[in-house]
C-alpha cells in the first residue's frame, strides 16, 4: 500500500437498500435481501467503483458474509476474494431490528455510538475488529487498492479508524445505501479521498 499515492488505498461500498434500511431498523446479523431499489443501487456502484479506481485493479475484494453485501458485490461486477466477519455490520445484540426511536423508548437519548448495546458489540469491540481488518489489508502482499463491501455503521467506523479517530467519530459521516467511498493518503497522511458517492453522481467529485 503506497503512502504517497493520490490513488485510493481502500474503496468502501455500502450495500444497496433493504426493507430494514428503508424503514430505519438496525440490521446487524439478520440476513436480509436487497429491495428492487437496492439492486439498482448495487448495479450503479459498479460504475462508481470503476470511476474511483480509474483503471486500477483491486488487489483484494473483501465482503461481509451477509447476503445484502454479497449481492451488492455480485451486481457491481466483483467476485470477493475473501468473505469475512471482520467486514460485517456492528452487532446490535437485543436491539436488532429496532428503530432508533423504539430504542430511545428504553434508553432515552440513545445512539449506537454511546450505547448501551445489550448482548451486542460496544465501541471497544468494534474498534478491535476494524483495526484488525485494516491491519490485514495493510499487510496484504499484492500491490493495489482493497475493495470492501460492507455496511453503514461498519464503514463509518472503518473510516474513523483509518484517520486514527475513535469509532465514535463515525457519527459525523453520513452514508447512504449503495454509496461508494475511498480512503487514501495525502502527503503520506491518511485522508478521506471520496465520501458517500451515489448513483446521482456521474463520477468522483
Amino acid at each position: 500500500m503506497s503512502r504517497g499515492s493520490s490513488e485510493p488505498a481502500i474503496v468502501l461500498v455500502r450495500h444497496g437498500e433493504t426493507e430494514w434500511s428503508r424503514s430505519g431498523r438496525h440490521t446487524g446479523r439478520t440476513d436480509i435481501d436487497l429491495t428492487a431499489t437496492g439492486e439498482d443501487q448495487a448495479r450503479a456502484t459498479g460504475r462508481l467503483i470503476g470511476a474511483v479506481l480509474a483503471g486500477a485493479e483491486p488487489a483484494q475484494v473483501i465482503s461481509s458474509p451477509r447476503r445484502r453485501a454479497l449481492r451488492t458485490a455480485e451486481l457491481a461486477g466483483y467476485r470477493p476474494t475473501e468473505v469475512t466477519e471482520a467486514a460485517a455490520e456492528w452487532d446490535y445484540g437485543s436491539l436488532e431490528g429496532l428503530t432508533s426511536a423504539q430504542i430511545a423508548q428504553r434508553y432515552p437519548g440513545w445512539s449506537i455510538w454511546d450505547g448501551p448495546v445489550p448482548g451486542g458489540e460496544d465501541a471497544d469491540a468494534v474498534t478491535k475488529r476494524f483495526d484488525a481488518l485494516l491491519t490485514a489489508i495493510s499487510d496484504h502482499r499484492d500491490p493495489g487498492p482493497a475493495l470492501v463491501f460492507s455496511h453503514g455503521h461498519a464503514i463509518r467506523c472503518i473510516a474513523a479508524r483509518w484517520l486514527a479517530e475513535p469509532v465514535t467519530a463515525g457519527r459525523h459521516y453520513a452514508l447512504g445505501t449503495g454509496a461508494v467511498s475511498a480512503l487514501g493518503f495525502e502527503r503520506e497522511q491518511p485522508v478521506l479521498l471520496r465520501w458517500n458517492l451515489d448513483n446521482s453522481m456521474t463520477g468522483p467529485q
